[in-house]
């Protein structure tokens, strides 16, 4: 990991993985089988952290979808590995580690929308306040004001989870 400004430790980030695991179980209590969607790369990484949680605290089914967004060039086509008729009908929560911009969410968003669903959200870890698009995080880790030229970079290495402000 790149040296920089420390703004979550491991503990830090478990701690605000179970809290938004709880948030996603008590603005779902009445759904039986809700929807990870982790965008390819650390926004699945955190999806899959977030399902580990809410196995333990809940017995909703949940299910597991990696979003394959080209974040160079999100107007590329956009995949994910489930079949639409898995989540239709369903409750969806778009999972993303940093959200900066908000270019790969609003995109992603735009793929679930060409499906009817019954709920859907958006989690992220970390939220910068530089939006291009009018998208929010519905739940968030930490909320943080930088300068454009900074970076947060996420490693979600066993045991050594951090998040660096470069």
């Amino acid at each position: 990991m790149k040296e920089g400004v420390l703004i979550l430790t491991h503990d830090q980030i478990q701690h605000k993985i179970k809290r938004i695991a709880y948030q996603i179980y008590e603005n779902n209590l009445e759904e039986k089988e809700i929807v990870l969607a982790g965008i390819n790369g650390k926004g699945f990484e955190f999806a899959k952290r977030l399902q580990r949680w809410l196995k333990k605290i809940t017995n909703l089914q949940i299910n597991l979808c990696e979003v394959k967004i080209d974040k160079k060039n999100p107007l590329e086509k956009i995949t994910t590995s489930l079949p639409k008729t898995d989540y239709e009908n369903k409750s969806v929560i778009l999972v993303d580690d940093v959200l900066n911009s908000g270019t790969t969410l609003i995109y992603g968003v735009k793929h679930f929308l060409e499906v009817p669903l019954k709920r859907f959200n958006t989690a992220v870890l970390v939220d910068r306040n530089h939006k291009k698009y009018p998208i929010k995080a519905d739940f968030k880790g930490i909320s943080l004001s930088t300068s454009l030229n900074e970076t947060v970079k996420l490693s979600f290495e066993k045991g050594k989870n951090c998040a660096v402000l470069v």
